[in-house]
């Protein structure tokens, strides 16, 4: 096998496998099919598109399972997280990020590099020989996906993803609608004024919710079946779980005081939150949706404060498939039948922009070691990326495989650490501790890299 690495697709996963690989001196070749295909969800040609949210999530890496993935990225010279934080928009404890500006300075950065080529054509087979890491998302194109159908032997497994509606700031109404985020969390006067808010009053909220429920929505093909990932679920089919769903969801009203009526408690909010640097942007936070687009504009516009929204982008659903990760692939990542192809991002069964990334960061490191010839210790379970990746290569039942988001309920347990929610933050703090110990020294076992460039 010759000393280079082919990656397919040109997203979290793929972008940050190859960073990964080329920083430790590996001949890359990123095969992204856009624009020569396209897809549904895709605007650009950039690598790194967000194609959903525009937030990796929380930051915190004390006391959250996401912002410790955060903290191991960045520990690992990540491209990804770091340049998410170049950047960063304020979104409170989270880490949200201007989409177009991301995405445009990961493709800067991967086309310059000395070490990595990009190729447009579209990769259809399985390839016999090389490295390859197959990192295309859930939008894995139709002959990929076929070839990778019939090598497994499995019907692909399926669930279907809602993307939530980006509006222009300048058509909301802040006669109604104010900045603030729930309980002025933040560090800075910005970050506490990050998510504009739109109030509800009950009758206002059961009629909202009557249209949502009445409202046109996308069919599905014959024989498609809406398995949602529940991180994910479109407005309608919480909705349909129930009347409050929504109010103790995304539209909970905790922790907010409306400066217009600051002695009027809300029934039920609708937050919104930056969506670009200049803030002509925002989306909202939670409203992933499957409504037709007319549908969309009517019912969004009961939202007070948001009756003349003209909008950047409206909602939509497609389709997201995913490998039975537990039974098909090894525990570096590879697929078992044929161990020259890694598989790395959301087809392996994660979820989210952060563990699409992890799981490329791993892939890119593991194959880079098999090429160099190095024999890498394991990665170790107590850390972050090496509890996800013990859950989808073997940790989770295989039956009911499901995407999983990072969470510490993947982690072993800590001896002498109290359970319960009373002992939760000395628990939670006892993980990252952990686990930051157990990355450190993993990344510690490798050849000092060449993050400086770019």
């Amino acid at each position: 096998m010759t000393k280079q690495l082919h990656i397919v697709g040109g997203g979290m996963a793929g972008s940050e496998a190859a960073w990964q690989a080329a920083n430790r001196g590996i001949q890359v070749v990123i095969h992204e099919m856009r624009p020569k295909v396209k897809t549904f969800a895709h605007k650009t040609e950039n690598l790194g598109e967000m194609v959903c949210s525009n937030s990796f999530r929380s930051d915190d890496s004390e006391q959250n399972a996401v912002g410790l993935l955060h903290w191991e990225m960045r520990a690992a010279g990540g491209l990804i997280i770091s340049t998410a934080h170049e950047h960063r928009l304020p979104a409170g404890g989270a880490l949200a990020v201007d989409r177009d500006a991301f995405a445009e300075t990961i493709t800067a950065r991967l086309r310059s590099h000395p070490n990595i080529q990009i190729s447009h054509d579209e990769i259809s087979k399985l390839p016999s020989d090389g490295h390859w890491i197959i990192a295309t998302g859930p939008l894995t194109s139709e002959g990929l996906g076929k070839a990778i159908q019939a090598e497994t032997g499995s019907e692909a497994l399926a669930f279907f993803d809602a993307i939530a509606p980006i509006l222009y700031a300048d058509s909301i109404d802040m006669s109604k609608a104010w900045m603030q985020s729930r309980y002025d969390k933040g560090e800075t006067e910005e970050e506490q004024r990050a998510y504009l808010n739109c109030p509800m009053d009950k009758q206002t909220y059961e009629a909202f919710i009557d249209a949502l429920l009445a409202a046109d929505k996308t069919e599905f093909h014959e024989g498609e079946t809406a398995g949602y990932f529940d991180g994910c679920l479109p407005i309608e089919v919480m909705a349909e779980r129930g009347r409050e769903t929504l109010r103790f969801g995304p539209m909970k009203p905790v922790g907010l005081t409306n400066p217009h009526q600051p002695d009027i408690k809300a029934y039920a909010v609708v937050q919104l939150r930056r969506d670009n640097a200049l803030g002509t942007l925002y989306n909202i936070v939670g409203f992933q949706t499957k409504m037709k687009y007319g549908a969309q504009k009517d019912v969004l516009r009961m939202i007070p404060g948001l009756e003349n929204a003209q909008f950047a982008r409206l909602g939509g659903i497609h389709r997201n498939t995913f490998l039975n990760s537990p039974t098909l692939l090894d525990h570096q990542m590879r697929l078992k039948s044929k161990p020259n192809i890694r598989f790395a991002g959301q087809i392996t069964g994660v979820e989210g922009y952060v563990e699409s990334a992890a799981m490329g960061l791993l892939a890119g490191r593991l194959a880079t070691a098999e090429i160099l010839g190095l024999d890498l210790p394991q990665v170790p379970q107590d850390s972050a990326h090496g509890a996800l990746v013990h859950h989808i290569t073997g940790g989770a039942e295989a039956k009911t495989f499901q995407p999983m988001n990072v969470n510490f309920g993947l982690f072993r347990p800590l001896d002498g650490v109290k359970g319960g929610r009373r002992g939760r933050v000395t628990r939670y703090k006892g993980y990252t501790d952990r686990a930051k110990a157990a990355w450190t020294g993993w990344l510690d076992t490798q050849k000092p890299d060449a993050d400086a460039a770019e």
